[in-house]
């Protein structure tokens, strides 16, 4: 039996599954190279979580039925029982690599991820908070007597609860918890005796805004994916107004260039991070 046949084998008698479970061990493996090569966290890719989760909760399902079936006491010892327990061993081998090598992509793409929002959490929160709320939220604060003002009172309001692009709902849930114990340590550690136009974590007196996100200007090896994609430039560093580069990548080259460069061909699927 060949080895793709054992691994087919597991999804074969789910009808909802997609048959191309080698091109989604491809677009995770893509997709966790991408997020491990750029500084900005990238747009969860729910539908091929969802699909890859539940492949392993079924593969471990599976994993323990062959286990359970090589371990009965009531086999048998004749030839064709000991020929059809090697075979089971062999297939019970062969999916336990295959669960270890999706568990490790997994867990590995989660850390990096878990590892972005931490270092950038005020970041991202004023990211997904709803500009109405936040407003809202300013003006209620600036009312009330500054005296009270905390550290968690400059944590901005979410809109409703579930995923916000580009994390997903348990993401949101993490970085809101993260946050907020980050503020009141910073509170009960050193804020707190700060004066209280001083223990915002989002302030930007002076034109200095504190909230430090992601260098989006990094360099980064891209493939090119189809016929021709052009490099743009945005505003900055004496650039007005966004540029598109004159020279194309053709299919099959390999560039260094700024992500902020090929974020946008990236999300159209036209280029790959390497």
């Amino acid at each position: 039996m060949d080895i793709d046949d054992i691994l087919a084998s597991v999804d074969r008698h789910n009808p909802s599954t997609p048959e191309s479970t080698a091109l989604d061990h491809q677009l995770l493996t893509r997709f966790w190279v991408a997020e491990r090569g750029v500084s900005e966290l990238l747009p969860w890719p729910g539908p091929l979580m969802d699909r890859m989760m539940d492949r392993v909760r079924r593969q471990i399902e599976t994993i323990e039925d062959l286990a359970a079936t090589s371990a009965d006491p009531t086999t048998t010892t004749t030839n064709n029982a000991s020929t059809t327990n090697t075979t089971i061993n062999l297939t019970l081998s062969i999916l336990q690599t295959d669960l270890s090598r999706t568990q490790y992509t997994l867990r590995s793409l989660l850390r990096q991820r878990l590892a972005k929002l931490t270092k950038h959490s005020m970041h991202y929160l004023l990211r997904i908070s709803s500009p109405s709320l936040t407003q809202a939220q300013s003006q209620s604060q600036s009312q009330s007597q500054e005296t009270d003002l905390r550290p968690e009172d400059s944590i901005p309001t979410l809109g409703h609860e579930g995923a916000h692009p580009p994390l997903s709902a348990p993401e949101v849930k993490f970085l809101q918890a993260h946050q907020h114990l980050l503020a009141k340590h910073y509170g009960d550690a050193f804020l707190g005796s700060f004066p209280p136009q001083l223990r915002r974590l989002d302030d930007n007196a002076g034109g200095t805004s504190m909230v430090q996100g992601p260098e989006v200007r990094e360099v980064v090896f891209v493939r090119c994916l189809v016929e021709e994609v052009r490099v743009v430039v945005p505003p900055g560093d004496g650039v007005e107004e966004e540029v598109v580069g004159g020279t194309a990548m053709r299919m099959g080259d390999v560039w260094a260039v700024r992500w902020e460069g090929v974020r946008d061909a990236w999300g159209r699927g036209e280029v790959e991070v390497l």
